[in-house]
């Protein structure tokens, strides 16, 4: 399987996985939405680390990146969840567009990178996309309520939650090139999981054994969410093994996408018709980030 189909069952498998968390675990706590997706999936993961080499080999500086990254995940993780189950996808979804703008700012205000023309109108069409998604809040006759859309986003809940995610990968992303450099990529997404859902099960349900027992009641659905999750790990890492992470990246955004459409069909989730153009220029304008 190419590097291009591989980045698009990726994206499904993560849509399918947001949905399917919405749809059926929609009544469990955050925490036991992270555990579903952290610990059972990298549970599923774990026959990747057969030909894991020993940890004493590994350079001292990976186990400093990965003490960076986890905190980090999880609290993403919970931030994600309770977006995607207290709120519309397709008004949460498109903010993960945000994500490759963060890098290139951060890239721009810390360490003085200039920003391409190219990334530069990446940047103005995620605006764009984030100012249409809420254009209800604009009157077409008083240019004075034009900027109100933007406005608008910091008083949705659940587009200040996205947000916070967006920001959070875009630390990850970048902390994350430093510790791929140890491990052949499928192998780095199976170990980095499993860990991750190490850390997620001591800090999430170690001190409240509760959460398991809660999930237990729901064994099909939980099963079925970490399986499509683990599906979304194992090829993200086999599509960046194939090509530019900057190109799988830009085709998995796409999730998004998918998303929109799983909001409108699953959930009845209305304005698709303005929702899904925003959707589509948030996502040009974060592969144009990703690619300039």
């Amino acid at each position: 399987m190419d590097w291009v189909s591989l980045s698009l069952l990726c994206a499904l498998a993560l849509a399918s996985a947001d949905a399917a968390t919405k749809a059926w675990l929609g009544t469990h706590s955050a925490a036991e939405l992270a555990l579903v997706r952290l610990t059972l999936s990298g549970a599923l993961l774990a026959p990747l680390l057969v030909d894991l080499p020993p940890f004493g080999n590994l350079d001292p500086a990976f186990w400093g990146w990965l003490a960076a990254l986890v905190p980090l995940e999880i609290a993403a993780m919970l931030l994600y969840m309770r977006a995607i189950r207290d709120h519309p996808l397709s008004l949460t979804l498109p903010y993960l567009a945000f994500t490759p703008v963060f890098v290139l700012l951060v890239a721009w205000l810390l360490l003085g990178e200039t920003v391409s023309a190219r990334g530069a109108l990446g940047v103005v069409l995620v605006v764009a996309g984030a100012w249409l998604l809420n254009v209800g809040h604009a009157r077409a006759r008083d240019w004075r309520s034009w900027l109100r859309p933007l406005g608008a986003i910091l008083e949705q809940r659940g587009a200040r939650l996205m947000l916070a995610v967006a920001a959070i990968y875009a630390l990850t992303a970048t902390l994350g090139k430093g510790a791929m450099q140890y491990l052949p990529p499928a192998q780095f997404g199976a170990f980095y999981f499993a860990l991750l859902g190490v850390a997620a099960l001591l800090v999430l349900a170690l001190p409240r054994p509760r959460r398991l027992l809660a999930l237990a009641r729901h064994p099909w659905a939980v099963l079925a969410v970490a399986a499509l999750t683990a599906v979304m790990v194992y090829t993200h890492f086999l599509a960046i093994a194939a090509t530019e992470v900057a190109y799988m990246i830009a085709l998995k955004r796409t999730s998004l996408l998918f998303g929109m459409l799983y909001g409108a069909l699953c959930f009845g989730e209305r304005g698709l018709r303005a929702r899904l153009p925003a959707g589509v220029l948030m996502l040009a304008g974060a592969a144009l980030v990703l690619l300039g």
